[in-house]
């Protein structure tokens, strides 16, 4: 499900009459960790830039930004990144600000993933317990991270029975299944956070290096079409890695808990 909204700032006629639109596909984990309600007001009002946000999963963002749909993507998947910019639908990749993805599952843990020492050993323990697992199944950044961690462990999806059940949903919809469910599931860190319903779920395994999490910003490449905003992206991207975003993203958190770390680094695929 796509949803579009723009941010406005009232009382600021001038910047608003001057403002000029910028559509940019996030995911769903940027989106649900409330960072963009911090952002977004600070980026009309220092660039003039009206952001138009598309929230969807990663592979979505891709998807809208290969056939022009939209002026740039922020995204968190790699490998899909390097290929979007390869076959020339974007014009290179910048990195932004990092997290983590964690295992979450409900407080009794049946599945004993607290006591796993590495991600290979909690994938290993969830299949062979048999618990709930609720998989965004959603082709995002966090479902191909999931598929990655999966096959790295050496085990098959495919293979998965009735404990595995794919949502095709983003991040906030995914959590409150996985409530309902009273199953496990992996989240970018933020997501978690940010989230309302956590009843009586909590981290169960993080902190493997396989488990970073990474953010990059991606201009659609102008030749998707004279519709393509290029130059607005270049601004929303000075800005994205500018210090005063620095400050904005690194000081953002919850329950005393930071949410993201900027690391905004050189161009990559130029």
């Amino acid at each position: 499900m796509i949803r579009y909204f723009s941010i406005f700032i009232l009382g600021l006629l001038p910047t608003f009459l001057a403002a000029e639109d910028i559509r940019i596909a996030v995911t769903t984990s940027f989106d649900n960790s409330g960072l963009a309600d911090i952002l977004m007001p600070e980026i009309l009002t220092e660039t003039g830039l009206n952001v138009q946000v598309l929230v969807v999963g990663t592979g979505q963002a891709l998807r809208l930004g290969a056939a022009g749909d939209v002026d740039a993507v922020l995204v968190h998947s790699r490998a899909a990144e390097d290929a979007f910019v390869a076959a020339s639908h974007g014009t290179h990749r910048r990195e932004i600000m990092y997290n983590d993805f964690v295992l979450i599952g409900p407080e009794d843990d049946p599945a004993l993933l607290a006591a796993s020492t590495t991600i290979h050993t909690a994938m290993v323990a969830l299949a062979s317990s048999g618990a709930a697992f609720i998989s965004r199944g959603d082709d995002s950044g966090t479902h191909k991270a999931e598929q990655r961690l999966w096959a790295s462990a050496g085990l098959n999806v495919a293979a998965f029975e009735n404990w595995y059940h794919a949502v095709g949903a983003g991040m906030g919809a995914a959590l409150n299944t996985a409530t309902a469910l009273d199953g496990y599931i992996l989240s970018d860190r933020a997501s978690w956070l940010n989230f309302g319903n956590k009843g009586n779920r909590k981290i169960l395994f993080s902190g493997d290096p396989a488990l970073f999490n990474q953010y990059a910003f991606i201009p659609v490449h102008p030749d998707k079409g004279r519709h393509v905003r290029h130059a607005n992206a270049v601004t929303l991207e000075a800005w994205l890695t500018s210090d005063r975003a620095r400050d904005l993203i690194n000081d953002y958190s919850i329950a005393g808990q930071q949410l993201f770390v900027f690391n905004a680094g050189p161009l990559i695929g130029n």
